[in-house]
Parts: structure tokens; sequence; C-alpha cells
């Protein structure tokens, strides 16, 4: 089994409280337009707090897409190299030591992707083993820590470096007033987060880290929600990245995830309520509400998830990384199982299992 030996995050300094994000789209907005949506947007997300990977004054005067997709590259680079080696050094573990690196992302383009970029900053191998992902969306972090899993299955010589970096604040399109743009600006934040894991033979011999014990990987899935592609995606234009949502998300949800869930647990003989750790990606207010009404979940369940959705908003795929990290913080005991769920475009889901 693959074990997680750290998991660590990283924000950029600019940190603002929901109201004043609110305040300054509301000051952009067209002239006539009426803000009310707006704010009653904001202020049902259950966001209190964002961090951006700008300072609030600068997104006004950004122009084309190629200048912020600069500007992904740059500060995206930085921010994967902090939480890598944040995370690297909780588990111990020196570059050279990682086999495997794994980077996902939806919030810009980069070729060579971010973890090569990252490479040679931190002082991974020439020879490591390159897997970026690209399309995943909120998803990709689960699907991350699947493929690696999937990876030291079979390599259980080896160690797997996670990267998961999102700048979602530079993909909102100020002028655009559709429905899912500006849900999209009432949840959406900036950070990164990394993981460090090996095979649970490998991971025994490894010592000198600080973090506590992480879960090890039981099993995963992936699925694909056949006719549902144009839920949830990016329509891509000169204009850079659009954000499409469809407003059938929280009941595709209870039509297929909540099953999805059950038939995952029982392969394993488990039930919704054998699982005490729910590592749930915060898509929203509706989705985490539609996850904890149709599975049964008591409220301490998806305690994590929301606690998350205040602090830093919807951070697209790391955020059941920091989700994990935080719960890392003050570990399960021993015999807990996990479960970590995140949605994506296709309409997608990624599920893995976890025990402590």
């Amino acid at each position: 089994m693959t074990r997680v030996l750290a998991v660590s995050t990283a924000f950029p300094p600019h940190r603002y409280m929901q109201q004043e994000i609110t305040d300054d789209l509301v000051s952009s907005l067209p002239p006539g337009t009426d803000s009310g949506l707006l704010r009653r947007l904001h202020a049902g997300a259950q966001v209190d707090t964002r961090h951006l990977a700008l300072p609030l004054d600068r997104y006004r005067a950004l122009g084309t897409f190629g200048e912020t997709n600069r500007l992904f590259v740059e500060l995206a680079t930085d921010l994967a190299v902090e939480a890598a080696q944040r995370a690297l050094g909780d588990a111990g573990v020196r570059p050279e030591e990682i086999d495997l690196v794994v980077s996902t992302t939806v919030t810009g383009v980069a070729t060579p992707s971010l973890e090569a970029r990252v490479a040679t900053r931190i002082g991974l191998r020439s020879d490591v083993t390159r897997l970026p992902l690209f399309g995943l969306g909120c998803a990709g972090g689960a699907a991350a820590l699947a493929r690696a899993h999937d990876h030291l299955s079979v390599r259980p010589d080896r160690m797997a470096l996670l990267l998961s970096t999102e700048l979602c604040s530079l993909t909102l399109q100020r002028g655009d007033m559709s429905m899912a743009n500006l849900v999209a600006g009432s949840l959406f934040g900036d950070g990164a987060a990394a993981l460090v894991a090996a095979h649970s033979d490998r991971a025994s011999t490894t010592t000198g880290g600080t973090a506590a014990p992480g879960p090890r990987v039981v099993a995963t899935r992936s699925r694909l929600y056949p006719g549902t592609e144009q839920m949830l995606g990016w329509d891509v234009g000169e204009w850079g990245f659009r954000m499409v949502l469809g407003p059938e998300l929280p009941e595709l949800v209870r039509l297929h995830v909540t099953e999805e869930v059950e038939s995952f647990l029982a392969e394993h003989d488990l039930k919704p309520m054998d699982v005490t750790a729910w590592i749930c990606h915060p898509g929203g207010p509706r989705i985490l509400d539609a996850l904890a009404e149709e599975l049964g979940l008591p409220d301490s369940a998806l305690a994590a998830s929301r606690r998350a959705l205040a602090a830093t908003g919807n951070l697209s795929s790391a955020s059941v990384l920091q989700i994990l990290s935080d719960t890392q913080t003050a570990p399960p005991s021993a015999g807990t199982t996990g479960l970590m769920i995140a949605l994506g475009p296709g309409f997608s889901s990624e599920l893995v299992l976890l025990a402590w």
C-alpha cells in the first residue's frame, strides 16, 4: 500500500476578507448593472477569506490571456517550490530520493510543465519520472494521489512527490456577467499543496521527518458520468479560461456520486457510517449539503471541508490535499477509515479510500 509521509500547503501573501473582494468586483461592474446578485452570491458562498496571487488592485490592469498566463507560470512555479520544499522537509526526505513527481493544475498552461520547472529549483534528480496532469479540475488532487498509488503499487522501491498548484483568480473574467462566472468569483481562491508518498515497505525505512504518521491508500476509483461533458469545465478562447458551470451539479451529485460512494465502500465491506475522516472537496455549500444529505452524514462529518472553504475558498485541485493537511494537525486515531472525494469536469469523480 501507499503511505502518505507528509502533506503541506503554501499560499500567496495577499489575503483578503470576502467583503473586500466583493466590493472590488462590484466597483468594476459595467455601468447600470445591478450588483445585488453578485453580493448575494458572495454572501452565500460561506467563504470568509481568500488568498490571491496578486494584490487586489492589480487585477483591473490585467490584459490578454498571454499576460495572465505568463504571470501564472511565474507565480505558480514559486508557490509549488514553496509547498514542495515544506513537504519534503516535513517528511524527512531528500529531493534526490524522489523517483516520481506528479503535478496537477487547471488554471494555467505551462510547457515545460510546472514540475519540470520546479525540479531543478528543489534538487530533483535529472532522471525523475514526470507525470503532468491537466484538465482534471477540482478532481486533480485526488487523481494525482490515485495515479501515484498506481505507480508505487508496482514499484514498491520508489517514492513520489505530488504538486497541486492553482491560481484561480487569474482566470476570472471581470466583465462576464454569466451566472457561472459570478459563482466562480464568489468561491475560488489561490494556493498550492504538495504531498510526499512511498510504498509502505519504503516508507518504513524513512526516518527524520517531523510530520505525524499519514494514512495509507487502500483503494481508488475514477468515474466518468456519460452525457455530462457540458456541465463543468472551461470555455477557452482569446479571453482565456471562461467558467462552464451547470446549475444541475448538485442534482448530479445526488443522482450519481452518492451511489458511487456507497458502491465503492461496499466493495470493502464498508458503509458511510464507517467512515470517520471525510476529505471532501469543498465545491461549494450546495455540493457539500447534497453529499451530506444523501449519505446521511452528521454535521460534523464535513466540518473540515466547510472550515477550508471558509478560510481559503475553493482551491480547485489543491483543496483535498489542503484538507488532508489540516486533518494531519490532529491525526485520526489508528484504525480510522477515511474517504477522499473530489469532483471534476467530465462530469467525473475521484475516490480514494484511506486508513490510518
